[in-house]
């Protein structure tokens, strides 16, 4: 009996057993790595070749008919954007009736969201909640499961400071801090600790690398940067997500410092496999492959799939060069046979680690059950409202007044069902959107827009005609209150979607001010896809709320937002600018020998780096949202006002509520490296915590930081170095902060660079407060005491070592109480246990199967 039939066999009788986990999940690595060199060693060339293709689907999810004979043939290892449990069933059937029944892998681009579309990555990161993003990503895993899909092209984990590339919205913003705990997040959500799970999918760490900084913020461009700006900004993202247990990678469109990434050996072996030890699985772009001739590396087909089979590209999306120029590659030599096995392997283990041996089907009545229910729209509500960003709210205007007399809703954007989708919709149904309007009449509990709420479309998202405006005006006139909604329409952001003008499109400023003109007081709500230009918009609404592309239930949630069911929390992960002249644009800018003070613009002072016509600072900084109360800091103190490089120190720092409503801060943490051998950030995020504190209520709140952690960089030599000397510690509600104190480190510290990212963001992330006062998400599973806020404190751990968290238990008379706790991690991959009755039968039947 062939391996392949004893593989298949045992996934039968494993099922048979009351849907008993994959069995092949349960094998150690040894063994699972012994199981698929024997696969390998039966596999002819072009079966191996065969794994390493992935083809696309046609758009609205079947396979195509040409797929059938490939995968019969063993020719196909992967497919995208086929979807549905009867499609994937389907050619699966195929897959396991071929001659080594290796099954087939799914993939499909579930950005935010299957069909319960959540808001934009970029939205999302503005809540500074990682226990809700987390969330957001595990139920888009178990919709897109339930469809027998396995692999999602998430999270778009590319630092960028330039709002220009339409991509900013698939990412995590600007700061490397913030990235890396929400690709952590991401990743936790998506495949949990086993993606053989029915509820969990495979992630994808992309684009790597460089992609965000592409030049000019043109989509695709290429990137030339210092290797140090590289492995201090770029990288860390990356690295983190390892550490989060990511199954695979995909190479960046652009080349790097003169390679393209799909091609880059350094990349993709010397840092990803050597340095970083991952053994996971690395996918081309769509057609990254063959578009190597266009970045002029190679000079034909062949050549494209030798270098990015030879630099460590393992499946090639779309194009067919290893299919087509694979064999003619071996046989020169200029491909070895131990490349290709080595591709194979990483695909073959991601699918044993995915239990597709054992489980290549997807139970076809799962869809209905999972796919779009309440509790999905319920959590995208509620999560959503955590995303909206309150930048202005002069005198007030927010939150609306329920008992207002008439409210107008002006704007196309208010209206426009497919709006509220974007570029990466998932499989999301327009018709299933709750539009703004819509929401807004459900909250007043009216059926039409003839009475109590009325509606003026005023124009479209692109607004290149003002022949509705005096329409509009009209409708504001006759009103109480207007809330005015503009922004950009979905294509102008997202994979392409590159703009130089990053101001409202058309004449939507003109509506503007002819609403204000009318003296009604009114909301701009600004939908958008990136960090817009809207210094005239701020100088001309009283209010201004940012939601970005909000979603299927986006509607409901601001609607929650404007009439103060939901108190705005969002924070920016990305500096809004004044001007397009000032991108990039970012918080942890380095100074010049010749700095500006933040607010001095003076065309006098022509010695200073500085622009003669705009201020240096954005309009809206990193980190920054307001409330509808207000939050007071006070009381920011250290334990220790002088350490060495191996003690820790600890930041206290009071927060007070003294508005009249209930809130949610995030208390942000940034450190100055006063003077350094290499030249530093002016600040840097190093810890946030985002709690909820009553009316007249007041929170302390304690950061540990550690020197070779959080005071640590590069030196010229790779090392990382901790350095005597001062260091600002701020902190406050944005990067804007200048509360401060100062520390004293005495003393010096070398270590070797184990991993090329900053030490941080070896950690374990750190839940957010819920408004219960206990963490959300956490796998702790003792409660706190009555009265008590529980915090998890990550602590400094190795990738290979179970993670450490410590306990702060705040009681309400303020005493601390501390205790550890060792969390045990399950390796990917790796299953529960069987019920015990039934283990004996099955290992005797696999110790007589395999004997």
């Amino acid at each position: 009996m062939d391996f392949a039939m004893r593989i298949f066999i045992v996934g039968t009788i494993s099922r048979l057993f009351c849907g008993l986990p994959c069995l092949e999940c349960k094998l150690s690595p040894e063994e699972i790595e012994t199981r698929i060199n024997e696969l390998v060693g039966n596999m002819t060339l072009a079966e191996k070749l065969g794994q390493l293709q992935q083809l696309d689907g046609d758009y609205v999810g079947t396979f195509q008919p040409y797929m059938i004979d490939m995968v019969r043939n063993g020719l196909l290892g992967s497919t995208i954007n086929v979807r549905g449990a009867n499609q994937t069933n389907t050619l699966q059937r195929y897959a396991v009736e071929s001659r080594l029944k290796i099954p087939v892998l799914f993939g499909f681009d579930v950005i935010h969201g299957y069909r319960t579309l959540f808001p934009i990555p970029l939205g999302e990161t503005a809540s500074w909640d990682l226990d809700a993003v987390e969330q957001a990503s595990a139920i888009a895993a178990a919709e897109t499961r339930s469809v027998g899909l396995h692999w999602t092209f998430a999270p778009m984990i590319d630092i960028t400071r330039d709002p220009r590339w339409g991509r900013v919205m698939e990412g995590q913003g600007e700061d490397v801090y913030l990235g890396n705990q929400m690709a952590k997040a991401r990743v936790r959500g998506f495949q949990g600790d086993d993606y053989s799970r029915p509820d969990k999918v495979l992630a994808c760490a992309k684009h790597f690398a460089g992609y965000g900084a592409a030049e000019g913020g043109r989509d695709y461009n290429t990137v030339d940067m210092s290797e140090r700006r590289l492995r201090e900004t770029y990288l860390p993202p990356f690295k983190a997500a390892i550490d989060a247990g990511v199954g695979s990678f995909m190479t960046a469109f652009n080349d790097l410092s003169g390679v393209p990434a799909t091609a880059n050996e350094f990349l993709l072996r010397e840092i990803l496999r050597d340095e970083w030890k991952f053994d996971g699985l690395v996918v081309s772009d769509y057609d990254a492959v063959v578009e190597l001739t266009n970045h002029q590396l190679s000079a034909n087909d062949s050549e494209a799939a030798m270098y990015a089979l030879n630099a460590g590209t393992d499946m090639e999306m779309i194009s067919r060069t290893y299919n087509t120029h694979g064999p003619q590659l071996v046989q020169s030599g200029k491909v070895s046979t131990a490349t290709i096995d080595g591709a194979v392997r990483n695909v073959l283990r991601i699918k044993f680690r995915l239990g597709l041996f054992d489980n290549p089907f997807v139970d076809e009545t799962l869809e209905d059950k999972i796919v779009f229910k309440k509790e999905h729209r319920d959590a995208a509500r509620n999560i959503t409202a955590r995303t909206l960003v309150l930048v202005k709210n002069e005198n007030n205007t927010l939150p609306i007044d329920k008992n207002i007399g008439k409210i107008a809703v002006i704007g196309g954007l208010a209206a426009d069902r497919i709006e509220t989708l974007d570029h990466w919709a998932g499989d999301a149904k327009w018709e299933n959107s709750t539009t703004m309007l819509e929401g807004i009449m459900e909250k007043l509990g009216v059926t039409d827009t003839t009475g109590r709420v009325t509606y003026a479309e005023g124009c479209n998202a692109y607004c290149r005609t003002s022949a509705g405006f005096d329409a509009a005006v009209r409708v504001a006139e006759a009103a109480d209150f207007v809330v005015l909604v503009v922004g950009e329409p979905r294509e102008y952001s997202g994979e392409g979607g590159s703009k130089t003008d990053l101001d409202l499109p058309g004449y939507q400023l003109d509506l503007v001010k002819r609403i204000r003109a009318t003296g009604k007081p009114f909301v701009a709500v600004v939908v958008n896809g990136r960090p817009m230009t809207l210094e005239e918009l701020h100088h001309s609404a009283p209010a201004v709320l940012i939601t970005w592309r909000s979603g299927t239930m986006g509607g409901h949630a601001i609607a929650d937002v404007l009439f103060g069911d939901v108190n705005p929390s969002g924070k920016l992960p990305m500096s809004f600018p004044r001007n397009v002249g000032q991108i990039p644009l970012y918080y942890d800018y380095k100074n010049t020998g010749r700095p500006v003070d933040r607010e001095t613009n003076s065309p006098d002072i022509r010695d200073k780096s500085k622009y003669l016509d705009v201020l240096n600072s954005p309009l809206y900084p990193f980190g920054f949202g307001l409330s509808y109360t207000n939050f007071v800091f006070g009381n920011l103190r250290l334990n220790a006002t002088s350490i060495t490089a191996e003690q820790n120190v600890t930041v206290s720092v009071d927060v007070r509520n003294l508005g009249t409503r209930e809130g949610e801060e995030v208390v942000q943490l940034y450190i100055r490296d006063v003077a350094a051998s290499i030249t530093r950030p002016t600040r840097q995020l190093k810890a946030f915590r985002k709690l909820r504190i009553p009316v007249d209520q007041s929170e302390r709140v304690d950061f540990v930081l550690m020197p070779q952690r959080d005071f640590s960089f590069l030196d010229d030599q790779w090392h990382w170095l901790v350095e005597e000397g001062q260091f600002e510690i701020y902190v406050g509600n944005s990067s804007d902060t200048n509360m401060y104190v100062n520390l004293t480190v005495t003393t010096t510290a070398h270590e070797p660079v184990e991993h090329l990212t900053t030490p941080s963001m070896d950690l374990s992330t750190t839940p957010s407060f819920s408004s219960t006062g206990q963490t959300l998400g956490s796998s702790a599973t003792t409660q706190p005491a009555s009265g008590t806020t529980t915090i998890l404190l990550p602590t400094s751990t190795s990738p290979l070592t179970p993670a450490q968290t410590s306990t702060i238990s705040r009681q309400t008379d303020g005493t601390i109480t501390n205790s550890t706790a060792t969390a045990q991690t399950t390796p990917s991959g790796a299953a529960k246990s069987d019920p015990p009755a039934l283990q004996p039968m099955l290992l005797l039947f696999c110790l007589v199967l395999f004997r």
